[in-house]
C-alpha cells in the first residue's frame, strides 16, 4: 500500500481467551472432546433464561416501537428508571452502548494518547488492550496480591500516580474478572481518596454486582464517590444469562465538578450520536425484568448455585501446596496462582498423537509457565482453560469458570485440573 494502513497501537489488541481456541480446535480434530472453560457463555453450558423473562420479551415484541430507534443516550424512560434507583446520578448522567465492550474503547478511545488509565495486574483484557492501544504503549497497572485476596495494593497505586503525572484515572473493576475477588471498602475508599487528592477521574467496572455471594461484601462506587468525578460500568447480561442481548450502560458521576472531565464525557456521547443507538429490545424490557417479583429470587438462586461451585473447587484444590487458590466471592470464575519454587519447569506433557504433539511443541516454545500448562493441559485432557500472564501479569496462573452445571462433571474437571497441576510437581 502506499500509505501505512496499521494504527500504532495495534500490537496492544490480544485477547488469549478467545486466541486459545485456534489450538483447541486442532485438539478437537484428533477425536478429543472439547471442555470449554475458557470464556464466559452460560447458554453454551446449558443453562436457560427462564420462561417468564421469555414472555416480558415476547410481550415487548408485540410493540413495533421496539423494532426502531431509540435516543443516542438510551430510552429516557429505562434511564430514568435506573436513575430513580440511585440518589447520585439522573437520567442525562446515563448512556447506553452495545455491551460493555463499546463503552469500554469509547471511553478510551477519546482520552487523549497521553492521558494514561492505570489499571490492575492482573488486568482484563478488553480495558488493557484498549487502553494500551489508545496510548501506543504498554497498559500501566497496579498489583493485586493474592496473598490479600487479591484485594489491590493501595500504597502502590499512590506512588504511582504521584511519580507519573501522565496518569488521568484509575481503573478498578469489582467484583474482579478476572480473579473472582470483591475487594474491601477500605481498600476502595482509599482509592477513591487517592483519585480525589490527586485530581484523577475514577473507571469502576461493576458489571458483576448482582452476582456477589455475600451482599454485605458489596460496595459499589456510588457509596464511597464522594465529589470525584467517576464512571461506572453497568450491564444485564451477567444476572440474566443473555449476554448476546449486548446491553450495557455508563452512570456518570459528579461531570459538574470539573469543566474537563464534562467535556471528555460530552465526546463519549458525541461518538454514541454518530452511531443513533444501541440496541433496541433491550431497553424496553430492562425495567419490566428487574421490577418483576421473581426477578431478584431468580438472580440470588444462581448465585447460590455458583456459590456451591466455588466450595467444591475449593474441597479439591484449596489444599494444594503447588498453588495460591483463593476462593471467589462472586460467580463467575476462580483462578489460581502456581508457586513456582514447587514446579517443575521442565516438564514435558506427551500426547499420542504425533501431529498434535508437534503443534503443543510448537504452540509453547519459548512462551511462559502458564501458557504453557494450559495448552498441555488442553492437548492431554480437551480442558480449555485461560493463561492468565497474558492478562499484563506478573504471576503463572490460571483462569476456569464456575459454569459447569452438571456436578459430577465439574467435580471430574477439577480433579482431572489437580491431577495435571500434580504432574508438574518438582
Amino acid at each position: 500500500m502506499r500509505q501505512k494502513l496499521l494504527h500504532p497501537g495495534y500490537k496492544q489488541l490480544s485477547y488469549e481467551i478467545r486466541e486459545i481456541v485456534w489450538f483447541a480446535e486442532k485438539v478437537k480434530s484428533t477425536g478429543l472432546d472439547i471442555c470449554w472453560e475458557n470464556i464466559w457463555d452460560p447458554i453454551a453450558k446449558g443453562e436457560r433464561i427462564p420462561d417468564w423473562v421469555k414472555e416480558i420479551i415476547a410481550k415487548a415484541l408485540e410493540n413495533d416501537k421496539v423494532f426502531g430507534y431509540v435516543h443516542s443516550k438510551w430510552l429516557l424512560s429505562t434511564r430514568e428508571y435506573i436513575a430513580s434507583k440511585n440518589d447520585k446520578i439522573g437520567p442525562e448522567d446515563i448512556i447506553f452502548f452495545n455491551g460493555l465492550w463499546e463503552a469500554i474503547n469509547k471511553i478510551y478511545g477519546y482520552l487523549a494518547t497521553s492521558a494514561r488509565v492505570l489499571g490492575p495486574n492482573p488486568a482484563y483484557s478488553t480495558h488493557s488492550s484498549a487502553e494500551a492501544a489508545n496510548s501506543w504503549a504498554d497498559h500501566l497497572t497496579y498489583t493485586l496480591d493474592p496473598n490479600n485476596e487479591w484485594n489491590p495494593d493501595v500504597e502502590e497505586i499512590e506512588n504511582k500516580v504521584k511519580f507519573n503525572p501522565n496518569i488521568a484515572g484509575i481503573l478498578v473493576i469489582n467484583p474482579d474478572n478476572p480473579t473472582g475477588a470483591v475487594f474491601k471498602r477500605d481498600v476502595l475508599e482509599k482509592i477513591v481518596d487517592i483519585a480525589q487528592r490527586y485530581d484523577l477521574f475514577l473507571v469502576f467496572d461493576e458489571i458483576y454486582e448482582k452476582m456477589v455471594y455475600d451482599l454485605e461484601e458489596r460496595v459499589v462506587l456510588k457509596d464511597i464517590i464522594w465529589d470525584v468525578p467517576g464512571i461506572s460500568m453497568k450491564g444485564m447480561s451477567k444476572e440474566l444469562p443473555w449476554p448476546g442481548g449486548r446491553c450495557g450502560w455508563i452512570e456518570i458521576y459528579n461531570q459538574d465538578k470539573d469543566e474537563e472531565f464534562k467535556t471528555y464525557m460530552s465526546s463519549v456521547l458525541m461518538s454514541k450520536m454518530l452511531e443513533v443507538c444501541s440496541t433496541s429490545l433491550p431497553q424496553y424490557v430492562l425495567p419490566t425484568i428487574y421490577e418483576d417479583e421473581r426477578f431478584t429470587p431468580y438472580v440470588r438462586s444462581r448465585v447460590e448455585k455458583y456459590k456451591r461451585r466455588a466450595d467444591i473447587a475449593e474441597e479439591i484444590l484449596g489444599g494444594l501446596d503447588e498453588i495460591i487458590f483463593v476462593k471467589p466471592g462472586w460467580a463467575f470464575y476462580m483462578s489460581f496462582v502456581f508457586r513456582m519454587d514447587q514446579m517443575n519447569e521442565d516438564y514435558r506433557a506427551e500426547v499420542s498423537d504425533a501431529g498434535l504433539q508437534k503443534d503443543l511443541d510448537t504452540a509453547i516454545a519459548g512462551k511462559r509457565f502458564d501458557k504453557r500448562f494450559c495448552y498441555s493441559l488442553l492437548a492431554s485432557t480437551g480442558i480449555c482453560t485461560v493463561p492468565l500472564s497474558w492478562f499484563n501479569s506478573t504471576y503463572e496462573w490460571i483462569r476456569m469458570t464456575l459454569l459447569e452445571d452438571d456436578e459430577d462433571k465439574y467435580r471430574k474437571i477439577l480433579e482431572t485440573v489437580r491431577d495435571e497441576i500434580l504432574k508438574w510437581k518438582k
